[in-house]
């Protein structure tokens, strides 16, 4: 595991023949800048994966003027950036000191931006491409988009293109004191948030990135007995068995819906696990599961499609009880609430069950859920 800041590998990394030939110096390296792009909200956590994942050379730096992005750079194979779980996206970044976008279209600039693309399509293959830019539709971008299509042999689809390219004014100051532009190559076909597990789709679903962030804050252990109570769709559960293996898992669920489509998703990750049908908020819990569950994980409805706001606090209220019984002494309990006024109350009610260990808040697509770490009083 990767060690932050660690700092240039061996050189006989990734090496070519040619450079150990005798009298001749093998070419030096350089670590390869990349963005990763987060939900505002879980920079410390995407940061501290990076860390682990990556081979960095120094400790991840947020981009200036953004709340969801971290600049790092990475000595490895870019293929490393598929293990990240907790970023929606990573991009190769270049960096070109250029008064406006249509010096792109020249030789060196231009050769720069294929050999990124190129440098993507090993990773995942893509058929096409497209920009995320001001001014896409101008004549500059349509210029630079024949050019690209040339070049890589991709098709450009303004609207649909996998690959994805951004073009944006620099974000630093470059040689000549001038910001230039940056143009952004995302690594992949797909978002790295685009899980391939999620086989069923299921209204209310939790973000897969916000489930592997409250993944990482319950912290791995191989003899847990993993217990998600109103599984839904299964998101919680996957995320933390693709993270490492457990003792034992199982979800449950009121939902025949809901655990259909868990069930599919499981097997599509290869998840081994069970489900079981149960009243998460009442006795019947562990009737059901048992005890002496060591991490417990949550993602209760709030009202916009499964549930009532108006009985939200007896949900959330019966949910930490239920938990308690089922749990073994010192669990941890993660829970992802909407209902924050609610939780607090309930929090403060109970008590005498859970001590409050973090609080995260995230910021997902207008709303603003909270990621509750819990220790078993």
């Amino acid at each position: 595991m990767a060690q932050r800041g660690r700092g240039r590998p061996p050189a006989h990394h990734g090496s070519h023949p040619a450079d150990r030939r005798p009298g001749r110096r093998p070419a030096p390296r350089t670590a390869t800048p990349l963005e990763l792009t987060f939900l505002p909200g879980l920079g410390e956590i995407v940061a501290d994966e990076a860390s682990d994942v990556l081979l960095l050379d120094g400790p991840p730096t947020p981009v200036p003027g953004r709340e969801d992005a971290l600049d790092v750079a990475h000595w490895g194979p870019l293929s490393a950036v598929l293990d990240l779980r907790t970023a929606v996206a990573a991009f190769v970044v270049l960096r070109f000191d250029v008064p406006r976008p249509k010096s792109l279209t020249s030789g060196d600039h231009l050769q720069r931006i294929v050999d990124a693309m190129y440098s993507s399509l090993r990773v995942g293959s893509s058929s096409s491409f497209r920009f995320e830019a001001a001014g896409s539709d101008s004549a500059v971008f349509t210029r630079l988009a024949e050019l690209l299509a040339e070049a890589t042999g991709l098709r450009y689809d303004e609207a649909q293109g996998q690959l994805v390219l951004r073009v944006r004014r620099g974000v630093r100051p470059g040689p000549s004191g001038d910001p230039g532009w940056d143009v952004l190559v995302r690594i992949g076909s797909r978002p790295l948030s685009a899980r391939t597990w999620r086989v069923v789709d299921f209204p209310g679903a939790a973000n897969a990135t916000i489930a592997a962030a409250m993944v990482r804050l319950a912290g791995l252990a191989d003899s847990d007995r993993v217990l998600n109570l109103m599984c839904g769709s299964g998101t919680l559960l996957v995320e933390r068995l693709t993270a490492g293996p457990a003792a034992e898992a199982v979800g449950a669920d009121l939902s025949g819906d809901a655990l259909t489509h868990a069930s599919e998703n499981l097997g599509a990750a290869a998840a081994d696990a069970r489900l079981v049908t149960a009243d998460c908020t009442g006795p019947e819990l562990v009737e059901a599961v048992g005890t002496g569950w060591d991490l417990l994980l949550a993602d209760p409805p709030w009202g916009t499609l499964h549930g009532t706001h108006a009985t939200n606090a007896e949900v959330h209220a019966g949910m930490l009880r239920a938990a308690h019984d089922a749990a073994a002494p010192g669990a941890r309990f993660v829970v992802l609430t909407h209902e924050i006024k609610v939780m607090e109350r309930c929090l403060r009610d109970a008590d005498a069950l859970w001590r409050v260990r973090s609080e995260t808040r995230v910021f997902a697509k207008g709303h603003h859920p909270r990621i509750y770490v819990l220790d078993r009083t």
